[in-house]
This record gives C-alpha cells, structure tokens and sequence, in this order.
C-alpha cells in the first residue's frame, strides 16, 4: 500500500481496491477542500493526533457528526487495511478475501466512534486497528460456523440471544418472535442428536420427536400448533440467523456526490473553532504531562530497585514509617551518622537517574537551579511513593 503523504491525503482520500489488492487512494473533494480551509486556519497544527481528535469533538456536536465522521472514516482507512490484511492471512481456510474483511472492519467506525474515550491513553488509531481485529475474527468464525452447518445444526448452535437479535432483524413483531423462540426452546429440549453426528450432517427431527416438541409447545402455551407449522417457523429462523450473519455491507469508504454537501464548513463560526483548537491543545498538553510523569515515576522505581537492600531499607523506614534517623540506626544497629550518609546516598543515586533521564530525553541543560528543584521533586515523590 502506498502511504499517504500528508494530513490533507490523510483525512480526505480512501482505498479502492483493484481485484483484491490495494489499487489506489481515491480522493473526495468535499473532504480535501474541508481540510484546506482547516489548516489554512490554524497551519501550525500538522499532527494526524491532533486532527484525530480535533473530528472527533466535532463528531459529538450533532451538526457536524456527519461531516466528521467522513474525515475519520477516511483516516482509518490504513488502519484498517493493515488489520484486515493481517487478520485474513491468519485463518487457514478462509472464502473470504482481503478486501471483503476490510468492508466488514470499516463499517465498524461507528461503533468505533461511539466506544472511543479520549481521555484514555491510547490513540483512536490504536482503538480501532483492535475494534477492526476483533470484528473481522468474530465474522469469519460465525460465517464458518453457518457454512458448515444444516439448517438444524445451525439451530442447534445459535444462542437465545443470536436468534433474537436475528428475528427482530428480519422484522418480526414481539409475539412471532416470543413464538419462535418457545419452538426453539423445545427443539432443543427435544431433538437431541447422537454424539456421531457432526453439524455438517445433521439431519430434520424425526416424526416422534415433532410430535414431542409440537406436545412441549402447547403444555407451554396453551396454544395448539401442529409439527408442520413449528418445522416452518424454526426453518424461517434458520433463515433469519444466515442473513443475520451475512449482512449487506454498506462501505463507508464509498465518496458521495454533490459539491455542496459541506459548504458549511466554510461559514463555521470562527469562535467555535478557536476554541476546540484550544480545547485540544489543551488536552495534548495534558496528555503529554500525564506521559511524562508516568516515565518519571519510572525511571526512579528503578533506580529504587538497584539501590544496595539496606539502602532500601532505609528509605522505606524513613518516608514509610515516618522514623528518624536515630530510630533507624537503633533499629538496623548502626550508627545515626552512617543512616544520615546512605540516606543521602540513596537520595542522590535517585536525584542522579532523573538528572540523567531528563538530559537524554527531553534534552534538558542540567544547571544548579535545575538540580535543586529536582531534588526537590525526588523529595516529594519519595514521600508519596512511599505513604
């Protein structure tokens, strides 16, 4: 596949597949012109992270979810390309081709949009490459399941709850789908198949038992149906589960027509903008400093644990249990100058691998004003790491 080169191709084109392989990246104009005007607004913003978001708040306002969700769908593309062709070379035997799971994996940006929590740490992009995953699995093993089985087989396996959601799919009232859920019930109680038969081959009751479930249905319901009209309903639900399972894909990547869909855009109030703007700026800078103390926390848990045992030992008992240092030297039978001396040690190993962190990864000049509000950091950490 050939990558996108920038945040307009980014937020604005999609795949078109050619046979079953990657052919090219189709451009929507009503899309790329939306981003134009976006960034001809706020250019210093070039991060896919931040326009991710940046759609995803206005996929929240009920006047722009629309548009929004366009502009999204046309960023996962890749995602999900990479996850479909990923997935589908890991099922041994599959009908199923490449292009097929990514329309399964791509009408999930709904679903997507809906679950997705910004304020987690994880991106939208790592959130959906796991939602397209999960539902291209979870649809090949129920497509399997469905190819192999019979009719009653198939009956045999579903679950209430499969056949429900099915039935009510299909357009059923209330009452034909408590109906047919009570003769499915007593086909399951009834038809119990030899533990030789295999789903594939499972063939129809047999009269007795028709006559059995028909018997089971009436002392359930006090209503009289005879074994030919409970064979139709649980073949119509049959029916029901396979085109539960296979549903007509409406692709998410297919551009629209008109060349006015978005003029909005181009009258959005200002204000608004400048404000989600600073809404999120806001929140990368937060998430940033969330990040970045995460990794302190980091770096001083591991110099704790190279530290020499009594070193630990003594800094547990100081900012654990609140001791002094004369308690601690009479409780490890050592000298109070001699817990004053590692204690300080300990303190300054710490002081040393945040110091030496901070130069190598935020690349940070280390001046004496600099060390000194570090040890005070280290200071307050170990009081609360330790409390």
């Amino acid at each position: 596949m050939q990558p996108r080169q920038n945040i307009i191709e980014s937020f604005s084109t999609f795949v078109q597949f050619a046979g079953d392989r990657f052919g090219h990246w189709a451009v929507e104009s009503k899309l790329r012109r939306s981003m134009q005007n976006c960034l001809h607004r706020t250019p210093q913003e070039t991060s896919e992270y931040f326009w991710s978001l940046y759609w995803y708040k206005f996929w929240q306002v009920p006047e722009t979810q629309s548009l929004a969700r366009e502009h999204l769908s046309a960023y996962l593309q890749e995602a999900c390309y990479w996850v479909a062709q990923k997935t589908v070379t890991s099922f041994a035997s599959t009908q199923y081709q490449l292009s097929d799971c990514f329309q399964i994996a791509i009408a999930q940006v709904e679903k997507i949009l809906k679950g997705f929590n910004a304020n987690h740490n994880f991106t939208l992009k790592n959130y959906a490459s796991t939602v397209f995953g999960n539902a291209i699995r979870e649809t090949l093993r129920q497509r399997h399941e469905v190819d192999i089985c019979t009719d009653w087989g198939l009956l045999r396996k579903t679950t209430k709850k499969r056949l429900s959601e099915a039935l009510d799919a299909a357009g059923l009232s209330a009452k034909e789908i408590n109906a047919y859920l009570l003769a499915w019930d007593c086909l399951k109680i009834h038809y119990v198949p030899t533990p030789t038969g295999t789903s594939r081959q499972l063939p129809p009751p047999d009269a007795i038992t028709w006559q059995a479930i028909a018997q089971s249905y009436y002392s359930q319901s006090q209503e009289q149906i005879n074994p030919q009209t409970l064979e139709k309903w649980l073949l119509n639900a049959a029916k029901a589960i396979r085109k539960y399972l296979y549903p007509n894909l409406d692709s998410l990547n297919t551009p629209k027509g008109g060349d006015d869909s978005l003029e909005w855009l181009d009258n959005l109030p200002g204000l608004q903008q400048e404000s989600l703007v600073n809404e999120i700026i806001a929140q990368e800078e937060q998430q940033a400093r969330n990040h970045q103390q995460t990794e302190v926390k980091q770096v001083l848990i591991t110099a704790i644990s190279r530290l020499e045992q009594q070193l630990q030992q003594i800094l547990q008992l100081y900012y654990g249990q609140a001791l002094t240092q004369d308690k601690i030297a009479k409780k490890l039978e050592i000298q109070q100058y001699t817990v004053s001396r590692r204690l300080k040690k300990a303190q300054e190993t710490l002081l040393k691998s945040l110091a030496t962190w901070s130069r190598d990864n935020l690349h940070i000049t280390l001046t004496p004003d600099l060390l000194k509000s570090m040890s005070v950091v280290v200071e307050e950490w170990l009081q609360t790491y330790y409390s």
